[in-house]
This record gives C-alpha cells, structure tokens and sequence, in this order.
C-alpha cells in the first residue's frame, strides 16, 4: 500500500541538558533537538543507524509499514512513545 504521507521521520528530543548549549541536528529522514552532548551524540549515532537498516531493505520512510518501522526503531535501541491504545466502542 501506497502511503500519501510526504513528512514522515524521526523526531529526537532530548531533555537532559544542563549546560545550555542549544543541539540541533536535520538529517536523513530525522531532526533531533536538544540533550546533554552524550545523548544527542547517542540520538544521531541511532537515526544513522536506522538510515543504514532502511536502506538495506531497499525501502524509504514512506515506504515502511507501521510494524516494519518498529522493528527497525527496536533494533536501533530507540525508545519511542508509543500511541495509546483506541478505546473500544
């Protein structure tokens, strides 16, 4: 299935900086903002790493099944904020 969707990737934010340096990153398929220099460091090697299994599967982000970037996220080690579940009717 075709997605429509033209804006599709990773937004990293990272919330543990205490020495006011402001971090930005826009890459591939990701921007990432925020956190102490180890954690945006981690957030980039881990989007890179994500870039790097999608492009072994010979897909891009709009491509990706819901399942299938979940997969790939877990094996990066990424944590994500999952949605709530939809309350039955």
């Amino acid at each position: 299935m075709e997605r429509s969707c033209k804006n599709v990737g990773i937004l990293g934010v990272g919330l543990d900086n205490d020495d006011e340096h402001v971090r930005v990153t826009k890459g591939d398929n990701f921007h990432l903002v925020g956190g102490s220099n180890n954690t945006h460091e981690c957030m980039q090697e881990k989007c890179i790493k994500f870039n790097e299994k999608l492009s072994e599967r010979g897909k891009t982000m709009e491509q990706l099944e819901p399942t299938e970037f979940i997969d790939i996220a877990e094996e990066c080690e990424m944590k994500m904020l999952k949605p709530p579940k939809e309350k039955e009717k």
